[in-house]
C-alpha cells in the first residue's frame, strides 16, 4: 500500500508550528508495512487543498489529510471535501450524539460553532474522535482511500491509530514492505559505508539499505518491498554477520535515544542524572518517555561552580586545581547527585559545548561523563566536534550509553 500524507495550514508554511502529524502517521504506517511515498504541505486555499489530493491519488492508494477540521470559517477542510467528492455538507446525528455525550457534563459549552462539528459530508463515514469536537472523516473512491484528521497532534494521535490503522488494514490485506533496522555506535557514516560496500552488492532489486546519521551513531534500515519480503529475514541476518565486530544493536522502530530509555527503564533500578555542558537534555530525554517517574528520580543543571559546590558537593580545590571540565569533578557530580536523590545509579557530565571557552588542552568538544553506582564511580573522556548542538546531543546520548552499558554490566 502506497500512502501520501497532507497537512492543511497556513501557520505550518509560515513556519509558525512544527508539523509532527506528518512524522507520527508515517511512522506508524511503517510499522505495519504501508510504504509513505510523499509528504506535503498546503495552505487553508480551496484550489491548493484540490490539485493535493488530486495529485495524490495519481501515485496512492490512500491518502491521509491533517488540519483545517476546526469550527471557525477559516477551517475549509469539510467544505472542500464534500466538493471534491461531489457532495453536501449535512447533519450527522451521530457526530453530534458524540458531541452531546463529550459535553453531559456541561451543556452549556455546546454552542452553536461546536454544533457545527456535525456538519458533515454525506458521503463520509464518522471517525469518533474522543479527544475533541472535530470528527474523522473516511472517504471511498475508485477503490482508493482518503481519510481527514484534525490538525490538533494529541488528536491526531489518538484517531489514526485508534480509528484508522484498523481500517486500513482490512481495505488493503496485502501489504508488501518490511524493513528492519539497527543502531551502530561510534562509527562514522563514510567508514560504516566503506564497511558494508560488498555487503551492499549482494543486495537484489527490492531491498535497500540507508544510512541515517545522527550524533554520535548511525542507524541502519534495511527495506524489502514486493516480492523481496521473502528474502529479507536472510539479507538481515548477512548485515548482521558483516558487523561482526563492530558495537551495533537492534532497536525496534523507536529513535535510538527512546530504545535507550525504554531499556534503562526495564533495568529495574532507580537513576538520577547531574548536568553541565548538556543542560538539562539529558533529563528531557529520559522524561520524553512515558513510564520515566517509576525510574527517574532527578536532576541536576550545575551550570556555575557554584552550584557544583553548594548543591552537588565539588570539592573546591579541585575545582580550582582541575577545572570544570575534568574527571574529579566529573566523578563528584555523579557521586553528589546519587546522594542528594538517593537513587541507586546517576550520571554526569561537564564540558566545553562551545562555540567559545576552549583551549589547547580542552579544545570545543571536550567532555567527561561519570557513571556512579553502589560499587563506585568511573569516568571518561570524550572529544566530540566543535558545534555546539551535536556536542549536546552527542554528550546526551555517550551518557545514557554509558549509563546504561554500566547497569546491564552489573547486572549480569
Amino acid at each position: 500500500m502506497k500512502a501520501v500524507i497532507i497537512t492543511i495550514g497556513d501557520e505550518i508554511l509560515l513556519g509558525q508550528i512544527l508539523d509532527t502529524n506528518s512524522r507520527f502517521i508515517a511512522r506508524e504506517l511503517t510499522k505495519f508495512g504501508a510504504e509513505t511515498v510523499q509528504i506535503r504541505s498546503v495552505a487553508d486555499e480551496k484550489n491548493a487543498i484540490c490539485q493535493a489530493i488530486e495529485d495524490a491519488f495519481a501515485i496512492a492508494d490512500a491518502v491521509l489529510m491533517t488540519g483545517g477540521l476546526g469550527p471557525t470559517k477559516d477551517d475549509l477542510t469539510k467544505n472542500v471535501l464534500a466538493q471534491y467528492f461531489d457532495t453536501e455538507l449535512a447533519f450527522n446525528p451521530q457526530a453530534y450524539a458524540w458531541l452531546e455525550e463529550m459535553f453531559a457534563a456541561y451543556p452549556e459549552r455546546l454552542n452553536a460553532y461546536n454544533k457545527s462539528q456535525a456538519m458533515l459530508p454525506k458521503t463520509c463515514i464518522p471517525l469518533r474522535n474522543l479527544r475533541g469536537t472535530a470528527s474523522g472523516m473516511w472517504f471511498e473512491k475508485n477503490g482508493k482511500v482518503l481519510v481527514s484528521l484534525p490538525g490538533v497532534p494529541f488528536e491526531t494521535e489518538y484517531l489514526f491509530p485508534a480509528e484508522v490503522l484498523p481500517r486500513l488494514k482490512e481495505k488493503f490485506q496485502d501489504l508488501l514492505l518490511q524493513y528492519r533496522m539497527l543502531t551502530v555506535y561510534e562509527m562514522p557514516e563514510a567508514a560504516l559505508a566503506m564497511r558494508l560496500a560488498d555487503y551492499e552488492k549482494t543486495l537484489p532489486n527490492g531491498i535497500s539499505l540507508a544510512y541515517l546519521p545522527a550524533a554520535g551513531y548511525v542507524r541502519l534500515r534495511l527495506t524489502a518491498k514486493g516480492k523481496a519480503v521473502e528474502q529479507l529475514d536472510f539479507f538481515w541476518e548477512n548485515l548482521r554477520s558483516a558487523l561482526n565486530g563492530i558495537l551495533f544493536e537492534q532497536v525496534f522502530n523507536e529513535t535510538s535515544e527512546e530504545e535507550i530509555v525504554r531499556r534503562l527503564a526495564q533495568s529495574g533500578v532507580t537513576v538520577a542524572c547531574a548536568e553541565s555542558c548538556t543542560g538539562g537534555n539529558i533529563a528531557h530525554l529520559v522524561t520524553s518517555v512515558p513510564g520515566a517517574s517509576s525510574y527517574f528520580l532527578g536532576g541536576v543543571v550545575a551550570y556555575s561552580n557554584e552550584v557544583k559546590k553548594n548543591v552537588l558537593g565539588v570539592q573546591a580545590a579541585d575545582l580550582e586545581k582541575y577545572g570544570a571540565v575534568s574527571e574529579p569533578v566529573a566523578l563528584q557530580m555523579a557521586q553528589g547527585v546519587r546522594r542528594i536523590t538517593g537513587a541507586q545509579w546517576a550520571v554526569a557530565t561537564t564540558g566545553v559545548a562551545g562555540p567559545d571557552g576552549g583551549t589547547p588542552d580542552k579544545p570545543v568538544g571536550t567532555v567527561w561523563i561519570a557513571v556512579a553506582g553502589e560499587k563506585g564511580a568511573r569516568a571518561e573522556k570524550f572529544i566530540f566536534s566543535r558545534t555546539r548542538e551535536r556536542n549536546i546531543g552527542r554528550s546526551s546520548i555517550k551518557a545514557l550509553q554509558l549509563l546504561l552499558h554500566a547497569i546491564q554490566a552489573q547486572q549480569e
